[in-house]
């Protein structure tokens, strides 16, 4: 999705109507094109609870002409009302997030040379699969991980590809707590439970990855402006 949709009402605008029936096609044009910014903003949100993307439509809204400044666009002799969808967070990462989800993306990283991903291990470590999307490399010693377990080290993986992983800890072998990394005893014997691992990945490094757009939005737009126009024609 681009930064925001428009849907102007009557396409292209009226042309040579006189008086009172123009003032009163024109309040029609600023109603019709409010209700089709409202129902596409509801229509946004619902595809994308429904493609489980959390509260990311919550930062889709919308406004119009007739919200506003209640006047509609004129220029010379053609007058028209237009409704408006956007995105109204200024957190370029859930713009992003927004974007990449509605119109798809392709994402390489920023620093460096690899994108890191983390891995289950992580989710372990942290809890939840919300913290561990958060987890990093550049995290690690900040949230106190590597006092606990030790800094990252990196090895090649089988497709020669980078992992970044911890060395001499122990994981977790029961309960609720299966595999899950922990810190070896003052000793440097596992704890109790814990089998004695020799190495533990937590990040793999790739060069790129892709995310395919869940959400049509320019077809929901599309299909907005025709209902609206299709309501203007009926009246």
């Amino acid at each position: 999705m681009g930064l925001e949709y428009s849907i102007e009402i009557p396409p292209g605008g009226f042309v040579t109507l006189g008086g009172e029936l123009k003032r009163l096609a024109e309040g029609l044009a600023k109603d019709v094109s409010d209700r089709a910014a409202s129902k596409l903003k509801t229509q946004i949100r619902q595809d994308m609870a429904g493609a489980k993307l959390g509260l990311l439509g919550q930062a889709i809204t919308h406004t119009s002409d007739k919200a506003r400044s209640g006047k509609v666009y004129r220029k010379g002799d053609i007058s028209r009302a237009s409704g408006i969808v956007y995105i109204r967070t200024k957190s370029l990462r859930t713009v992003g997030a927004i974007i990449s989800y509605t119109e798809g993306a392709d994402i390489t990283p920023k620093k460096g040379r690899y994108l890191w991903y983390p891995l289950e291990s992580a989710q372990r470590i942290v809890g939840t699969k919300k913290q561990r999307r958060r987890l990093t490399p550049a995290m690690w010693a900040s949230s106190g991980l590597q006092a606990k377990l030790g800094p990252l080290v990196q090895i090649k993986g089988s497709d020669g590809l980078p992992i970044l992983g911890v060395r001499n800890v122990g994981v977790s072998a029961v309960g609720a707590r299966g595999g899950r990394p922990r810190s070896l005893t003052k000793r440097g014997s596992p704890r109790k439970g814990d089998r004695a691992a020799e190495f533990v990945p937590i990040f793999k490094g790739i060069l790129r990855t892709a995310r395919a757009a869940r959400i049509n939005v320019r077809q929901r737009a599309f299909e907005a402006a025709q209902q609206a126009a299709a309501e203007l024609r009926g009246v």
